[in-house]
């Protein structure tokens, strides 16, 4: 049994032939992927092989001060991880990159995405002596990189035959004395790219925002099965565990929510994925209204599209409290709760005595969504229609995203839209069509994974986690 649920992360690596402030290039990376973990993160500095790293609970601007940075030192290579954990997932052990020292030398991984089968591969090694300080699955990574590493002519070799053995959702950035290493998983699950400064740096980011930040160009992703080595030698490439394009499995809610919207992920902007979302919306679940809003930040443009579509005025209905955070990465519920009030105040001039339609992305537990339409009709709004940017959510995700046990879905626990709308208190409820969301990349060389939806995963997945107290089916993607 897992002791947790699993996250949804970031992570920003730095390659440089030269000595620089790479800490401070990768806090700045961290800030552009704050959104997609805001419980803890830290940095990992390369000084000629000489590992200095840092890490804590809170926000990259909180844990790292000036001092901190500073006290972190120059160096040609670095790299970060901002961590958004669920329930009992608190322990420093478990704050990346995760710095290991063995006999083949210093070893820091930063991880993005959650292994399906690192309850397998725990056992394994402790069986065999090994002792694990945290909880994380990327913990389990780095200890099998190591194992590996001891049978293996270079890193590489060892990434490789690590790549055998697990299973699931990983994009990673490793740095070792010499060299920055990316490696994706073969579905390409979570999102990686490759971007390089005008100074020669080589950045490596779960976004193309976080390239910006830096002033790095977008080079191009990370392959799925792919494995990409900077050094002083150059960049090589090892596409040993790529698969056929058709078969990846990039997880839609990267677009549907966690992403940014400046974002361009496996070569599709997420921005024009939320305005066509919102388009197909407007087309499968019109409805007469005065005035279309979206709940910020996510809902926003799938808003705009769905105004366009339908032909209804697009308005600014809530303000937005920019300095808390996402409700639905808030660790447990009560917090959740507790921000919808602080985050978000819905604006009277727009929306009092009005038919509104409320865009938002998702509804999962459905408290969010039930506390902002009290907030609409409080402001004087005379119907909310709710519009739902993705699909019920009906099942677990096990590829790092925090999507809860059947049995707290609320689509799990009426049988119908219309049920749903009672229980939120919106006149109509509306969600786009599984068909539909596999169309919002348009033309895009993007395949989806929708086993939050349809419960059919492109790969196992366990049969032992809380995750699946009820039964759901395996299928080909």
């Amino acid at each position: 049994m897992f002791n947790s649920l699993h996250e949804e992360c970031g992570v920003f690596g730095i390659f440089d032939n030269k000595t620089e402030d790479v800490a401070g290039l990768v806090y700045m990376g961290l800030h552009a992927l704050q959104h997609r973990g805001q419980e803890s993160c830290g940095i990992a500095v390369n000084s000629d092989g000489v590992f200095s790293h840092y890490k804590g609970d809170g926000l990259a601007s909180e844990v790292f001060t000036a001092e901190k940075l500073a006290g972190l030192g120059q160096g040609n290579m670095a790299l970060g991880h901002v961590r958004y954990s669920t329930t009992g997932g608190k322990d420093i052990n478990n704050i990346q990159p995760l710095v290991i020292r063995h006999i083949k030398g210093n070893l820091a991984l930063a991880h993005n995405g959650n292994l399906t089968n690192s309850e397998e591969i725990r056992s394994a090694i402790e069986l065999s002596g090994g002792i694990f300080h945290g909880t994380s699955d990327t913990e389990v990574i780095a200890y099998s990189l190591v194992k590996n590493r001891l049978a293996s002519a270079d890193t590489q070799e060892a990434i490789e035959k690590t790549m055998h053995s697990i299973k699931g959702a990983y994009s990673c950035v490793i740095m070792t004395a010499t060299k920055m290493i990316a490696f994706r998983d073969p579905n390409g699950f979570r999102p990686l790219c490759i971007g390089k400064t005008d100074g020669g740096a080589y950045c490596v980011a779960s976004e193309s925002c976080a390239l910006d930040a830096v002033g790095a160009h977008f080079i191009r992703d990370v392959r799925p099965g792919e494995i990409v080595a900077f050094s002083k030698d150059g960049v090589k490439s090892v596409s040993s565990h790529c698969t056929e394009r058709e078969k990846t499995s990039m997880c839609v809610f990267e677009f549907i929510y966690f992403a940014r919207p400046d974002s361009v992920l496996d070569g599709y902007s997420v921005n024009r994925a939320r305005m066509n979302a919102g388009m197909f919306l407007a087309r499968e679940h019109p409805v007469d209204a005065d005035i279309v809003i979206g709940v910020p930040d996510s809902g926003l443009d799938a808003a705009l599209g769905y105004s366009k579509e339908s032909g209804i005025p697009y308005g600014v209905g809530f303000i937005k409290n920019k300095y808390t955070g996402r409700s639905f990465i808030q660790p447990s519920q009560q917090m959740r709760e507790n921000t919808v009030k602080l985050k978000l105040n819905a604006i009277k001039e727009t929306v009092n005595g009005k038919r509104v339609i409320m865009v938002d992305d998702s509804i999962v537990r459905g408290t969010t969504c039930a506390g902002i339409i009290r907030l609409l009709r409080n402001a004087g709004a005379k119907e909310v229609h709710m519009r739902v940017s993705s699909p019920p959510f009906k099942n677990p995700c096990y590829f790092g995203t925090d999507i809860d046990s059947r049995d707290k879905l609320i689509a799990c626990k009426y049988e119908n839209a219309h049920e749903i709308a009672k229980v939120i208190g919106a006149d109509s409820l509306g969600y786009l069509s599984v068909d539909a969301i596999h169309k919002i990349a348009g033309d895009a060389d993007v395949c989806f994974c929708d086993g939050c939806f349809t419960g059919s995963y492109p790969i196992p997945v366990p049969e032992t986690t809380s995750k699946n107290k009820y039964d759901t089916k395996i299928g080909e993607f």
